[in-house]
């Protein structure tokens, strides 16, 4: 691996379940004391150095704040990385996830600002339990191929949630 663990990069051990705002303020901290402004009066290769560990600081805090993207993050860190996009070889969460983009296009159809309230309340239960499925599981080698379909799943779900803000943003205008 090239570059640190992201972990690393905030001095804490590889886990999926973390202390978010503990993460956000370590973050502002780091971001601070690598910013490139620091080291505009520093040799071009401080410069250049000053922007790569930023560069790295701020990717590595989107993947880490991120629940699915944490996830991804781990199980590459154990194994092979996962593709971005695969196709689901679990015909009841297919099911599931056709019955939800149908009821997703019915709301917007319908317009129905308090179904689209409730449906994402349901998501957020659905996100919930799925964290914590693989928080279960991810570091249990004989799990790798459920935490696999768990975060699948996490993104199905992420990639939904982000229609339906995005539904409640129309409706909204």
């Amino acid at each position: 691996m090239g570059s640190p663990c992201h972990f690393a990069l905030f001095e804490l051990k590889p886990a999926f379940v973390l202390d978010l705002a503990q993460l956000a303020t370590r973050y502002r901290e780091l971001a601070r004391s690598v910013h490139p402004d620091r080291f505009a009066d520093g040799s071009e290769r401080e410069q250049r150095l000053a922007l790569e560990h930023s560069a790295s600081l701020n990717e590595a805090y989107q993947v880490l704040k991120n629940t699915s993207a944490r996830a991804r993050y781990l199980l590459s860190l154990s194994g092979s990385e996962l593709p971005l996009e695969v196709t689901v070889q679990d015909p009841a969460f297919l099911l599931q996830q056709m019955q939800l983009r149908e009821e997703l296009e019915d709301l917007q159809d319908s317009a129905d600002l308090a179904g689209v309230e409730a449906f994402k309340q349901r998501l957020k239960l659905a996100q919930n339990e799925l964290n914590q499925q693989f928080a279960g599981c991810w570091d249990v080698p004989a799990s790798r191929e459920q935490a696999e379909r768990l975060v699948r799943r996490m993104q199905f779900l992420d990639k939904l949630s982000y229609e339906v803000r995005q539904l409640e943003e129309r409706l909204d205008d």
